[in-house]
């Protein structure tokens, strides 16, 4: 049981970080549409920018809760 719920953390921490990933880059489309007065770069980078941070929400809040099915 321990082994699961270590894995189950690692997980976490794996699935936030991809989703902190993609939010960075998200925002570096977003000034980088900004910057060059682009808007298909910005509305992939706002796009982005929320997919990471429902990632992020994936992480912290569904993945934790696979600890109590066994």
């Amino acid at each position: 049981m321990t082994f699961f719920s270590s894995a189950v953390t690692i997980l976490e921490s794996l699935v936030t970080a991809i989703g902190a990933g993609l939010g960075v880059w998200g925002v570096i489309n977003l000034m980088e549409g900004y910057g060059n007065d682009n808007p298909g770069a910005k509305s992939q980078g706002i796009k982005q920018l929320m997919a990471g941070g429902g990632v992020i929400l994936i992480g912290t809040q569904l993945v934790p809760q696979l600890s109590t099915l066994f």
